[in-house]
């Protein structure tokens, strides 16, 4: 049955998201208006650093822990997917005091740095001048439209091809549902958002996931600047493989996922599988599984088997939200 609703409340008291029985809910932001000042620090900066008069690209990625506290990967080259060296960031952390918030490191990450109005500036472990500025970056494929012959899974107004789809924040639909149609090989776009949980760690940070054929889990989370990747990383193939390249982009900021899917083959005369499926995924446009053989289902998936499958969005208690949705079948 469909129920509509619109969430008029900006923090979520999750009572699944708490670490042991009897503590006190864990704040849950879903909207950039109430999410407080932490949020407004929190985010991707990129600048340069000039050190012996010469200029090069620089960036940081900030993460909020709660109470006014952060930590920063401080990445040469660019952003994740966008010019970073892929060379292990340095790790700087502080907290916010009369409205400036002040990183610092030692050794190799003895940074020292101070954001103020979307501006953050320092010196670097020897003493090169940096300068950076707040910047939101958004998916290129955020929008797409669906093309011709594709089915249109949701746009927004009605939750129809959804088993147990609800509508909220207006017009995004909730976690924890299933399509009601299946389907074999496919091209699929969708976009999706996590809550702002900053005192949450890992996976207890708005969890999700795409289930291809309801038996593959592409992970969501708000994995946007963890020091480590993990198996549970957002765009994990959840167990089984981590993402290239973590792009994750800050909560509260529309992501996307773009899949290829070719399903597994299984012989018809003795029904064993002789091809794994094969995906490719481009989370936020970069791609992060190129043609990547999925073993076998992954947990809580259903059997493999050579029939179709639906999507699944799924529900773990955490507010994540999807619009966009767009199928097209080989």
């Amino acid at each position: 049955m469909l129920r509509v609703a619109r969430v008029m409340m900006a923090v979520v008291l999750l009572s699944g998201l708490l670490a042991h029985a009897g503590e006190a809910p864990i704040p849950t932001f879903v909207d950039v208006e109430s999410a407080g000042p932490d949020y407004q620090v929190q985010g991707e900066y990129i600048g340069y650093r000039l050190a012996g008069g010469v200029r090069t690209i620089i960036a940081a990625q900030v993460v909020a822990t709660g109470n006014g506290s952060f930590y920063a990967l401080v990445q040469n080259g660019g952003l994740p997917g966008a010019g970073w060296d892929g060379q292990p960031p340095a790790v700087v952390k502080g907290a916010t005091q009369d409205g400036v918030t002040t990183l610092r490191g030692s050794g190799a990450a003895g940074y020292t740095l101070s954001i103020r109005d979307g501006v953050m500036t320092g010196r670097g472990p020897q003493g090169d001048e940096l300068e950076l500025k707040r910047v939101e970056r958004r998916s290129p494929t955020l929008g797409a439209k669906p093309p011709a012959g594709a089915v249109v899974l949701f746009d927004g107004t009605s939750a129809e091809e959804w088993i147990g789809g609800h509508i909220e924040l207006g017009n995004a639909l909730a976690a924890g549902t299933r399509s009601r149609r299946s389907f074999r090989n496919f091209t699929a776009h969708i976009e999706f958002m996590t809550p702002f949980v900053p005192t949450a760690t890992g996976e207890a940070r708005g969890n999700s996931g795409v289930y291809l054929q309801d038996r593959y889990e592409i992970q969501i989370v708000d994995s946007f600047g963890a020091e480590r990747m993990w198996m549970g990383t957002c765009g994990a193939i959840y167990g089984q493989k981590l993402p290239d390249v973590n792009m994750c982009l800050p909560p509260l900021v529309w992501q996307t996922f773009d899949f290829e899917f070719e399903t597994a083959q299984f012989d018809e005369q003795t029904g064993q599988k002789i091809r794994n499926a094969i995906v490719t995924v481009r989370h936020n446009g970069v791609v992060i599984h190129n043609r990547v053989e999925i073993k076998d289902r992954t947990g809580g998936g259903r059997r493999e088997g050579p029939s179709g499958g639906p999507l699944q969005l799924q529900g773990h208690g955490n507010p994540v939200f999807f619009r966009n949705i767009w199928v097209v079948e080989k």
